[in-house]
């Protein structure tokens, strides 16, 4: 059908009794109410559904809301689609309450387009008419439905329909559909079971593409299923679209565990959260001041959940826009630039709404303005800022792709545009650890800067050594645990910088040099020359530091400097030989093994002078370590 993927939906808005429902009958021959109870009461109390091919060839999905104040969480739910809203007012009642709290919800949630229809028109005389038409103006000024067409009609005799029905053509040849970029999304208002298919699901296709046979996830509550089938405003179908009625029939899931409020998405494409950073208009109509963690009731999608406000102060006035949180009892699954409604917790009325900034947040404090100020600039930001925002709050674990596109709205090429611009201002760094993260610039060079700092305080306190190990180098980081990749990253950028030098998995400052007093040097001496002279029957540190004069403590130090330079090689915690020793045993070995073919540790006993187990073991074992040497049962021989 032409039009099919252009999908536009038409919402009804306005008091109970002014003729929403008979509207719709009379624009599509459907009845809308199709409860026993509202047939019975004669009002609408859930969402009706019908569709209207229009003389350009589009098909308009219409939802039908109620129009009773009991009901209005239901009106909220029909109102989230919406791309038209055809506010319906009684010519012979005028405006109404409901007539008043629907326009504010409809303009709440960011709907731009509408017609005014005035029912009831043959139970009026042309002077009333014109007067009621002259009243509307005033109450629509200031709204999206100011200049807006206005038609009056009779249901009941036709008269007006046709006319409707032209304006509503010449709508949506204005009207741009909902782009099918980004995750799908259905936030489901109905569900029921079909005999012989399954639980089926409805509501209003908000962004991306189903077909048959996808994948999908019911967020919050994280069950998966595939699609069995799609009808698109009544019709069987292969795909739905954004802006389209759509009914899905869902695969292993039951009816029971579902409910209104639940959204169908792409699987991974949301985060379910219970704190949102909210855009809001509190309306002049709230009349009292909203103070800090009052209870509201929540409306996104097709969700009605209880929260708590959170702001930066202590109360808002009436009249107020700007930025505050809210910590719901449940938790949501939505993407930034999501609307929502504000409805008070008791008495019920609408009290605000807005948008929504971030679906993840952390908790801002009231004590803590710049997490507030951080909130305003992401909430005026483009999308590459967006993204640094984001980013820099990661810290050193940074965000994938997916992450990303949940805080920021970005899908897809957008997105890959977005990134691929600021990798090239080098604004963000690419790091492969576990799947594909981005980190932000300014988090990686302050790392880098981090790990400078620590080296320069550890010179400073131990002179007398080379360095640290790599481990603890990244064990020393105050910002926490981080990412061994993110680390090793930065330490490669500061070595091939020349701002770190690194032997083996000792690092140090380049401009680090170990360099001895006269007294220090004196000292180095001694101790080289007690273990050189000891040759492979060497002292056991305690044993060299009683020999030395000095302090203790610095000896040690140049100990552990001799170490690292390779002069000494510890073989057991307290078991150190000099170098020169112990290439002196490893050719008298090798000499041993060549002529003879092989060696016991009674030969050893035997070359050495008579050394015992204590010192044979650990040299045999060196060389066995140093691949010179292979153990063959009680015998060694010469390796290759």
């Amino acid at each position: 059908m032409a039009g099919l993927s252009r999908g536009l939906i038409l919402g009804t808005a306005g008091h109970i009794d002014h003729g929403k429902t008979t509207l719709v009958k009379a624009l599509t021959g459907t009845d809308t109410d199709r409860l026993k109870e509202e047939k019975e009461r004669g009002i609408t109390i859930e969402l009706g559904f019908a569709h209207l091919d229009l003389p350009n060839g589009k098909r308009l999905g219409i939802v039908d809301v109620p129009g009773h104040e009991r009901f209005v969480k239901n009106m909220v739910a029909g109102a989230m689609g919406m791309d038209i809203m055809a506010l319906v007012v009684a010519a012979d009642e005028g405006v109404m309450p409901q007539t008043k709290e629907h326009l504010e919800i409809c303009q709440l949630l960011g709907v731009s387009h509408g017609v005014i229809v005035l029912t009831k028109k043959d139970m009026v005389d042309e002077e009333w008419l014109e007067l009621v038409k002259e009243d509307l103006k005033d109450f629509v000024k200031n709204t999206f439905l100011e200049g807006a067409p206005v038609v009056a009609v009779s249901s009941t005799t036709g008269e007006g329909i046709d006319e409707l029905i032209n304006i509503l053509s010449e709508l949506t040849k204005d009207i741009e559909p909902k782009s099918p970029s980004g995750p799908y999304r259905l936030p489901i208002d109905r569900i029921f079971t079909v005999k012989g298919f399954g639980t089926v699901v409805t509501g209003t296709s908000i962004s991306g593409v189903i077909h048959i046979g996808d994948e999908v996830l019911i967020y919050p509550k994280g069950i998966s299923s595939r699609i069995r089938g799609i009808q698109t405003h009544g019709s069987e179908a292969t795909e739905a679209h954004p802006g389209m009625r759509t009914a899905l029939n869902l695969q292993s899931v039951y009816k029971e565990d579902l409910e209104r409020g639940d959204v169908l998405a792409t699987p991974g494409s949301l985060r379910p959260s219970y704190l949102l950073d909210l855009h809001l208009i509190y309306l002049e109509s709230a009349k009292r001041p909203l103070k800090y963690r009052s209870p509201v009731r929540f409306h996104t999608g097709t969700a009605e959940v209880i929260g708590r406000i959170l702001l930066p102060g202590d109360e808002i006035e009436p009249g107020f826009e700007g930025y505050v949180q809210i910590k719901l009892e449940r938790p949501v699954a939505v993407l930034p630039g999501d609307h929502y409604v504000l409805r008070s917790y008791s008495p019920i009325h609408t009290i605000g709404g807005g948008r929504i900034i971030n679906p993840v947040p952390r908790k801002r404090k009231r004590t803590r303005p710049d997490l507030w100020r951080e909130l305003e600039s992401l909430a005026k930001a483009g999308p590459a800022e967006r993204i640094l925002l984001h980013l820099k709050g990661a810290g050193h674990r940074g965000l994938t792709i997916d992450e990303i596109s949940v805080r920021t709205g970005l899908y897809g090429k957008g997105l890959e545009k977005e990134l691929s611009k600021l990798l090239g201002k080098k604004a963000v760094i690419k790091l492969e650890s576990e799947g594909l993260r981005y980190v932000h610039s300014e988090i990686f060079d302050n790392l880098k800067q981090e790990l400078l700092d620590i080296l320069a305080e550890f010179h400073s306190k131990n002179p007398l050594v080379k360095g640290l190990s790599k481990e603890e180098l990244r064990s020393k980081l105050l910002s926490g645990r981080v990412d061994p990749k993110l680390f090793h990253k930065a330490l490669n950028e500061l070595v091939s910088t020349g701002k770190i030098s690194q032997d083996r998995d000792t690092v140090r400052l380049s401009t680090h040099k170990v360099a001895l007093a006269e007294d220090q040097e004196k000292l180095r001496s001694s101790l080289e020359d007690i273990f050189l002279k000891a040759g492979l029957k060497p002292p056991s540190i305690e044993e060299a530091l009683k020999k030395v004069s000095g302090d203790h403590e610095v000896a040690k130090e140049i100990i552990a400097l001799l170490i690292e330079e390779g002069s000494l090689v510890r073989l057991k915690d307290d078991l150190l030989f000099h170098k020169k020793a112990l290439d002196k045993a490893e050719k008298m070995v090798v000499g041993h093994i060549k002529k003879h073919g092989e060696l016991t540790v009674s030969d050893f006993r035997d070359l050495s002078g008579g050394l015992t187990r204590k010192y044979m073991i650990p040299i045999l074992e060196y060389l066995d370590n140093k691949r010179v040497t292979i153990r063959v049962g009680d015998k060694r021989q010469l390796r290759g």
